[in-house]
């Protein structure tokens, strides 16, 4: 399923049947899923976490996700801070617009009016 944000489209995760109780927005499903990865690598050193948050989102998570996670990071949600620390690690993807450029294609109207949001 794909919702409106201020830069455009995301896809929204379906809601896993442990979730039923506790329905949480997409938006709390991703903060929530950086602080678990974070929560693991706190056993290691500072320096491991960081490479090892930054690395697990970058295979692990696709673009629409990194996108929202950006998004997030940049209104200051509820972060731990390991995953802060490892954002600078982390591929930002480019928008939908950037991405039909890319291509030679002309972009929808509405990615290049999110994207000079």
């Amino acid at each position: 399923m794909f919702s409106p944000t201020p830069t455009g489209w995301f896809w929204e995760l379906p809601s896993m049947s442990h979730d039923e109780d506790h329905i949480t927005s997409t938006r709390e499903k991703l903060v929530r899923m950086a602080n678990q990865i974070a929560a693991f690598f706190h056993s290691k050193s500072r320096e491991e976490g960081v490479a090892g948050v930054a690395e697990h989102i970058n295979k692990f998570w696709e673009p629409r996700m990194r996108r929202q996670f950006f998004e997030l990071l940049d209104a200051g949600e509820g972060f731990d801070e390991l995953v802060v620390a490892a954002s600078a690690r982390i591929k930002r993807p480019i928008t939908p617009a950037e991405a039909d450029l890319k291509l030679g294609l002309k972009p929808f109207p509405a990615d290049v009016a999110a994207s000079q949001k």
